[in-house]
This record gives structure tokens, sequence and C-alpha cells, in this order.
């Protein structure tokens, strides 16, 4: 057994050294004017990079608290939604926005494929919706929204909130908030950001702070856009502790994909994204997104017939790869593999040799270098 392992799953993903050091620094107080000043870099970095113009809250908890924050700040119990859900994270919106007493309407699409923007405008005619809930890249699936569309759409109903889940996408997938029309977006950081897990960061426009102005008191305390805005417009006033480390190592990150540039990050992320899928359908695999609408930043793998899960994901891990299995109706049919944030070149090559390898392992006879040959000939286009 190869004892080094590489995370090739969707997240976290691989966590490059200046990061890693970041991590290791020595604590500070989070009153300390060093600290202050590095956590107000970034949260002005962070709104330059999406194109906010209203305020981006960088805070210790899950993507999935950053759901629930988007929800209670820009709705009521008793609000209508609407949720376009393309797999399993779509379809977490729906149970968050129950729980908290919204009536939502869902618009599913069959895994693999989108919901046609023109079934969206269909749904937004037969009543008016406080927001629309969508995922910009769903995991489960591998399915990319098609998010400017949806913003261009949204231009006609002046008073329905634009919600985007960007867990998977922001900074692997290109966003401008401005230009996409998004009121509010979210992110984890250990995604396309490279960051161990442990922060989100939510960034919502003056449209949806106005919105929150609006609903008054709500029940939620921490998730409260209006107990932080102090803090983040003077990070030494003082609401909950920081993950100071955490915001050290998002500085780092932010500060490589602002010197990388978010189009080359993108353009980056779909050219190399591409160049693997294509080898990996070369290997056998069917992709489960639709070609048009595939991500950048993962792929859901079918297995080729014959190839048993548990067996293919334990030869990979054998070979030093440790990659995620498939949920919901395709558990035990398809693995999950990321590849996102800032990896490079040998994160390709080490993948595709283990999927080589594993694959024979697993009974099916590939050609070794096969994958990478493939890889290759795509990347020249």
């Amino acid at each position: 057994m190869k004892e080094e392992k590489i995370v090739a799953i969707p997240g976290p993903t691989p966590v490059i050294e200046a990061i890693r050091q970041e991590m290791g620094r020595e604590i500070q107080a989070f009153g300390d004017p060093r600290f202050v000043q590095d956590y107000k870099d970034l949260i002005q970095g962070l709104a330059e990079l999406l194109v906010c113009d209203g305020q981006v809250f960088p805070l210790a908890g899950s993507g999935t608290l950053a759901m629930e924050m988007a929800v209670a700040n820009s709705s009521r119990p008793g609000d209508e939604l609407l949720i376009v859900s393309h797999g399993f994270f779509g379809d977490r919106f729906i149970d968050i926005c129950r729980r908290k007493g919204r009536k939502v309407d869902i618009i599913s699409s069959e895994w693999g494929r989108i919901v046609p923007v023109e079934e969206i405008r269909a749904q937004l005619d037969r009543k008016p919706y406080k927001a629309i809930l969508v995922t910009q890249v769903d995991t489960s699936t591998g399915v990319r929204a098609p998010v400017e569309a949806i913003g261009e759409l949204l231009q006609d109903y002046p008073d329905t909130l634009y919600i985007l889940d960007g867990v998977a996408a922001t900074g692997g997938e290109y966003t401008d908030m401005r230009t996409m029309k998004i009121d509010i977006l979210f992110t984890g950081s250990q995604k396309a950001f490279g960051v161990p897990p442990g922060m989100f960061v939510l960034w919502a426009n003056e449209k949806a702070l106005q919105r929150r102005q609006e609903l008054g008191q709500i029940s939620e305390y921490y998730v409260d856009y209006q107990q932080w805005l102090p803090v983040m417009k003077d990070p030494a006033r003082y609401f909950a502790t920081p993950a100071v480390n955490l915001v050290w190592a998002m500085k780092k990150a932010m500060e490589i994909m602002r010197a990388e540039g978010m189009e080359a990050r993108a353009s980056r992320h779909r050219i190399y994204g591409q160049a693997l899928q294509a080898a990996f359908e070369r290997l056998g695999f069917r992709i489960l997104a639709e070609k048009d609408h595939r991500t950048a930043t993962l792929s859901c793998l079918i297995y080729p017939e014959g190839v048993e899960d548990t067996a293919f994901r334990a030869a990979m891990y054998e070979e030093g790869m440790v990659i995620a299995g498939a949920l919901a109706d395709y558990a035990g049919r398809a693995c999950r593999i990321g590849h996102m944030g800032n990896i490079d070149d040998s994160y390709f090559i080490r993948l595709l040799s283990a999927v080589e390898k594993s694959l024979n392992i697993c009974g099916m006879a590939v050609q070794p270098g096969s994958g990478l040959e493939a890889f290759k000939e795509a990347l020249k286009g």
C-alpha cells in the first residue's frame, strides 16, 4: 500500500504548501491589530474578486450553514421560494427551507441534465417568489447550471432574489455577481479555494442587504447579517470568535487566485477538466452530466460494465488516491472525482495512472498510458 494518499474527492481538495503554512502559523488574538488588518484585507479582497457591491461574510462554518444564512436573511416564514434542483445538494435546500417554515415549489431535473431556463420562466410566471435558489454545480451529478441565463431571466422578475450555491464552483467556474445578476452567492473553503474545511464565504449585494433590512428581526442568531455587519465593517469589533488560521489560509488562497486572474483560473479549470473527462471516456467510463452542462470542477463517472464500485475505490486507495462514491440511485454504479483548486499537472498524471492500474486490477484490460495519451491529445485541442 502506498502510504501517501492524495485526496481526489470533490472536496476537501489538495492543500498546497503555501496555504498549509498559513494554517500552521502561531495563533494571534482576534483583537491583535495584525490579525484585524488581515481579516479586513480578506473581506475587501473577496468583494473585489467576485464583484460584489454589498457585503462579504467570511465566517466559521460549513457550506450548509451558508445555505441557512442565505435563506434566513432573504425571506420570512410563509414566504414562497422556488428551488431549482440538479441533484442531491439542490434537494438539501428543500429541507432547510421547510424547516424554516418557507413554502417551496421545486423544479427538478433528471440527474445529469439541467432544468431548462424556459421551464424556470414558466414557473416564475405562475406566482411571485421572494427568492429562487439554484446550485451552480451539484457535486452529486457534476452538472453545471446555466447561471448567466437564469440571471438574465430574473431581470424580468425584480422582486425575486437570485441565491446561488457556489460551494463546488466558486474559484473554479467563472463567476461575476454583477454581470451574472446574482444577489447572494456562497461557497466553502475546502473546494476550489483549496483551503482546509471550516470556513464559508457568503456574498450579499446591496439588493440582498436591503431585503434583510425589510425583514426586521429574524429568529436566527449566528447567521443573522445584522449580527455580523458591524464586524465586517470593522474587524476589530467582536460578535463571535473568528477562525483565525482559516482567515489567513483564505487570504493566501485569495491572493493566489487574484494573481492567476479569475477568468484565467476558470479557463484553466475548463481546459484541464475537459481533457480529463475525455481521458475518462477513453478508459471506458460514462460521464453522468450531459456534455454541454458538465462542470470543470468534478466528474461523476459511471463504471464500465464489470467494474465493481468497492473494488475499484479500494484499488485506487492502494494506488494512493482517495475518490468518492456516488450518491442516491447511482451509489455503487459510479464514483466521483474532484479536479479543482490549486492542482497541477502532477495531480492529473498520478490520477490517470492510478485509474488505469485500478481498472486492470478490476479485470479490465487497459493499455498503460492510454488515459494520459487521451488527456494530452485533448489538451492540444
